[in-house]
């Protein structure tokens, strides 16, 4: 209709919780990497430096970190650990809100999500701005939403992430990621069914 006013709603959470899943694969691939090269090249220096690892009898005998960059990135294993550690915690969390930053505003330009791609969807269903000129290259609608996409993804990502540290120093069962990917999901079918 000609003359109408929509919104569109950029939502905080813009890229969800795809910041977090790729986090957490990268961490996953840097486990599996630092682990199976310590238990072949324990002796070597680089070895030791990307990541030690203990034994632990709990649980089924599995590896946990204790030295290394893989140790820096992994949550500590509750709020007593990060107060004994600050080090650990400062840098774990530093580590999960960049990466979760930079996902989330990667993740924008790769998913066609990006100013570009939603200036293009807009101008393509006859949409523009109050009072702003219709241009051939939609600057002035770009220009507009550079000002809050890019924003809301990367504030979004380190929000949670921020939330996925939160559950890890709490214990969560599980993980923090894994809490926060249900809870997500769960919430997903509940505003579908809505």
């Amino acid at each position: 209709m000609r003359n109408a006013i929509q919104t569109y709603p950029i939502k905080l959470f813009y890229t969800s919780n795809t910041p977090i899943i790729l986090q957490s694969a990268l961490v996953s691939n840097l486990f599996f990497f630092s682990q199976m090269m310590f238990k072949s090249f324990k002796s070597f220096f680089l070895v030791r430096l990307i990541g030690t690892w203990q034994d632990v009898e709990m649980g089924g005998g599995h590896s946990v970190p204790v030295g290394g960059l893989v140790y820096y990135i992994s949550p500590p294993r509750g709020i007593m650990e990060a107060l004994v550690d600050p080090i650990h915690t400062i840098i774990y969390t530093i580590f999960i809100l960049t990466t979760c930053a930079i996902f989330s505003k990667t993740w924008i330009d790769v998913s066609g999500s990006s100013v570009k791609d939603v200036a293009k969807q807009l101008a393509e269903q006859g949409m523009q701005l109050p009072g702003h000129r219709i241009d051939s290259n939609n600057t002035s609608m770009k220009k507009e939403l550079k000002r809050y996409i890019p924003i809301a993804a990367t504030f979004g990502g380190m929000c949670v992430g921020a939330l996925t540290i939160i559950a890890d120093l709490l214990g969560v069962i599980g993980s923090g990621t894994g809490m926060l990917l249900a809870v997500t999901i769960i919430y997903g079918y509940f505003e579908s069914f809505k």
